[in-house]
């Protein structure tokens, strides 16, 4: 599939990435924000993600409803998700709708932020809040992400704590919206069937009235690294016992970050991974995988078990023992299983124009940095085990921070 990448640095500083395929039908669009949880104050916790729910709710010509009719009109698949470290709103068109889904888009981010909207969406989020806090796996995260960077915003919760979200006001959000959704702090990526000097014309008309602003630097990572002694949740509600630790990995900008996803698989994908194979296929685990999740500066592997709590002892054994005994028996035909399973699921989202589109995207707005699909299974491809041994040997596989949670009664075990 021949491809073409190009890219345009707009007046006011907002930049304009694409690549364009001549034989793509659709094209998807994303606009990504350099705005995150990492970015923001511990009273600010959950911002960023609130004001991905207010793009949503009208501007100075469209109401919220407007906003969706929209998009259907366009018959877009479109959406919006906020991390640490980004906040993107996505859609996959047909080409003929692209740029009424790019005004559409450039209108909703200059959003009205009204106070009546701020108290209803504020409610929302506060249920969203709840329905997370019924799921161990996100309780157990969330706290692992608090000990383990120890006050830096790495460790805030994306979606803010039900007493932050609570707390914060309408003139706070206004204010780190202003700082953070300047139009120097925003790529525009678009992959598929794109005429990219068409796009970026479209986007400085649009865009026209947007100034660069004066963002906040981001404050560097720096992981406390507590140690494994686990701290122990319990909950009324649970009849099972959940644990899960993380350990140090690297970040977006080490190249082992292909190594470490390799790994990763090997360990702890939901299917044919060595957890699978020693605690989910026998019974003795309901739940296991191991994962790895970088950020800018840094990365975390995590790990995560559920089972009954008769076995919690037995489960938490082998869990370890896997982990530390990565580096034993791995052999070239592991290898290449998870380098072929993992080339397959790159491949399948690059063959969609969206799946490109967020490839694309999201490295420019973090690496300032262009990879065809190509380059990228080249890499995850050349990992040797030699390779997998050295990481290891640069990341040790102990857990740095370690949560469990169990039912009241157990909490003297």
């Amino acid at each position: 599939m021949s491809t073409r990448f190009e890219q345009t640095r707009l007046d006011n500083g907002l930049q304009v990435v694409t690549e364009s395929w001549d034989a793509a039908y659709t094209s998807a669009i994303g606009f990504f924000v350099r705005a995150g949880a990492r970015d923001e104050t511990p009273e600010q916790m959950g911002v960023s993600h609130f004001l991905e729910h207010m793009m949503f709710k009208g501007t100075d010509k469209r109401s919220a409803d407007d906003v969706n009719r929209a998009f259907d009109e366009a018959g877009a698949n479109y959406n919006a998700y906020t991390s640490h470290e980004q906040t993107v709103y996505y859609a996959h068109v047909l080409p003929e709708r692209l740029d009424e889904v790019t005004e559409l888009f450039a209108d909703m981010l200059r959003p009205s932020l009204r106070n009546e909207d701020f108290d209803v969406e504020k409610n929302v989020i506060l249920e969203e809040i709840g329905m997370y806090d019924d799921r161990p796996d996100w309780r157990l995260h969330h706290e692992l992400l608090e000990i383990y960077y120890s006050g830096h915003p790495l460790g805030f919760r994306v979606l803010g704590t039900a007493q932050t979200v609570s707390d914060l006001t309408a003139d706070q959000m206004r204010d780190y919206f202003n700082q953070r959704y300047a139009s120097d702090q925003i790529v525009v990526a678009a992959a598929g069937r794109i005429d990219h000097h068409r796009l970026s014309q479209n986007i400085q008309q649009l865009t026209e009235h947007w100034t660069p602003g004066h963002a906040n630097g981001r404050q560097p990572a720096s992981p406390a690294c507590p140690g494994s002694t686990p701290r122990t949740l319990t909950d009324d509600q649970t009849t099972k016992h959940y644990s899960a630790f993380v350990c140090p990995a690297p970040g977006l900008e080490d190249e082992r970050r292909y190594t470490a996803k390799i790994l990763a698989d090997i360990l702890g994908d939901t299917e044919g991974s060595r957890l699978f194979w020693s605690l989910v296929d026998p019974g003795l685990a309901d739940e296991a995988d191991f994962s790895y999740d970088p950020n800018t500066d840094g990365g975390v592997y995590s790990a995560f078990i559920g089972c009954s709590v008769d076995d919690a002892e037995r489960v938490e054994s082998v869990l370890l023992e896997t982990i530390r005994s990565a580096a034993e028996q791995l052999d070239d035909d592991e290898l290449t299983r998870a380098k072929n399973k993992l080339a397959t699921q790159a491949t399948l989202q690059a063959e969609r124009p969206s799946g490109r589109m967020h490839a694309i995207g999201s490295r420019w707005l973090t690496l300032a940095s262009y990879s065809t699909a190509r380059d990228e299974l080249d890499r995850l491809m050349a990992v040797t085990r030699r390779d997998v041994l050295d990481l290891i040997d640069a990341f040790p596989l102990e857990p740095a921070a370690w949560v469990r949670m169990t039912p009241a009664a157990q909490r003297s075990r």
